[in-house]
């Protein structure tokens, strides 16, 4: 059974082989990746890791342009299946294109229902915060995500050209 875990340098391994799976160049939702980050040695890994299990900690100021984030993967059986991130709030940014929760599912492991999963336990985390809705984003012909968005009763606010290209903006009342 999958569940949700912090991100652990004890799954290199296995977060890499999801990483070849997604292939080289292609955006990783909710893993916080950044385009620098070195996740191949076990030192340039342990450093990304460390990022993002500190990423929400309120004792530590988020780096510039950046909010506090809850990290997650979704494991089964040592095996990462993908990830999801929660972000406790908006900026300009967030709010036109990213919005608040990013999820991805490793190629290999869709359509078993692992992100309507996984987002409901993260909109759980975000009740938890006293976030009172939350904004969630997805490209306009992903169906699969729009769907898992709206399971969770994502009303449609609008599709809009970004900097970064079209994007359709759900919000969910919490």
């Amino acid at each position: 059974m999958a569940e949700l875990i912090a991100p652990t340098v004890r799954l290199h391994d296995a977060w890499l082989d999801a990483h070849r799976e997604w292939g080289p160049g292609l955006h990783e939702d909710g893993f916080g990746l950044r385009p620098n980050d070195d996740v191949d040695s076990p030192a340039g890994f342990a450093a990304w890791v460390a990022r993002l299990v500190e990423a929400p900690a309120p004792d530590k100021p988020p780096a510039a342009e950046r909010v506090r984030c809850t990290y997650r993967w979704i494991v089964e059986d040592d095996r990462v299946l993908g990830g999801i991130a929660l972000r406790h709030e908006l900026t300009g940014f967030l709010l036109r294109v990213a919005g608040q929760i990013g999820y991805g599912i490793r190629p290999s492991a869709r359509r078993r229902g692992l992100a309507t999963w996984a987002l409901g336990r993260m909109l759980d985390e975000a009740r938890t915060l006293g976030l009172d809705r939350v904004l969630i984003t997805c490209q306009p012909d992903n169906v699969a995500s729009a769907r898992t968005i709206e399971r969770h009763g994502g009303v449609l606010d609008d599709v809009r050209d970004t900097e970064l290209g079209p994007v359709r903006r759900y919000w969910v009342t919490l």
